[in-house]
């Protein structure tokens, strides 16, 4: 990965400046709670088990200096010990505040180094809390592919499905058409910061309303109130800010930036 190549002070503090900017806000947040539902959320220990086999023990620590190597060596021994800690903030409704932390250092994509759009966000934030991420994952989707709640021709972020079948139900719909002599529009949008620019209220009032279990949705609330972030160019850092609209930059799509994915590819229920 090639790091940006600052140049100058004011270059430096207009990456700084870019990203602070990114977000919306629709105004403060307002107490959502989940409806109770019949299929309640459980710590999966074989989930927590297969989340420490995966961990990279080279991975970037965060800003709980608790890195992958400490959770590989810990092995088995740090199962019950994470699945207890999972269950701790999921029953309180709180977070510790070093898992909504992020360091963001920009990532050159490609084209002119100058340029504060060619690089990429790349965040540092808790291995810890990126495995409670892994585990509570499947749990959301489950609970939306059982109550139908999905729409049928999402594709992306969705077990089962790939770029690869979405292409072959377009292409297949065409053909469709094409042997019943109807006529073919094809639009296609790109929406410029999409994840970037969802707003946490709505996300959390569509969560909510999902089915999903109320314990569930104050702990995303939690995480997303708390978002905190800031970025380090070179060995320079900036203040921190708040992060008012998706997740940290950069950061693994486990479970808030998953639904946020999912939420914003349902046609069907977005307003």
């Amino acid at each position: 990965m090639k790091q940006l190549q600052v140049t100058s002070d004011w270059h430096r503090r207009h990456i700084i400046r870019y990203y602070s900017t990114v977000f919306s806000s629709e105004g403060n947040i307002l107490h959502i709670q989940g409806e109770n539902t019949v299929d309640p959320f459980t710590t999966d220990i074989k989930t927590v088990r297969r989340r420490i086999k995966a961990t990279g023990k080279n991975k970037s620590v965060g800003t709980d200096r608790v890195s992958g190597e400490i959770l590989k060596l810990g092995g088995k021994a740090m199962i019950p010990y994470l699945a207890r800690l999972l269950d701790i903030t999921m029953n309180n409704g709180t977070l510790p505040g070093d898992w909504k932390r992020a360091t963001v250092i920009p990532i050159h994509k490609g084209g002119d180094q100058s340029l504060v759009t060619n690089y990429r966000p790349v965040s540092l934030t808790s291995i810890v809390c990126k495995q409670m991420e892994h585990v509570i994952a499947s749990y959301p989707r489950q609970v939306w592919g059982k109550n139908d709640w999905l729409y049928e021709g999402q594709h992306g972020f969705r077990p089962g499905y790939l770029c690869e079948s979405q292409v072959i139900t377009v292409c297949q719909d065409i053909a469709d058409s094409l042997d019943n002599g109807d006529k073919i529009d094809a639009i296609i949008v790109d929406f410029s910061k999409a994840f970037d620019l969802v707003p946490h209220g709505r996300l959390l009032n569509k969560i909510a309303n999902s089915g999903v279990d109320s314990k569930v949705v104050v702990w995303i609330r939690e995480f997303l109130l708390g978002c905190m972030q800031r970025v380090r160019v070179g060995w320079q850092l900036s203040e921190e800010f708040r992060v008012t609209s998706d997740v940290p930059q950069g950061s693994v799509r486990t479970t808030v930036s998953r639904v946020l994915a999912e939420l914003i590819s349902n046609l069907q229920t977005i307003s």
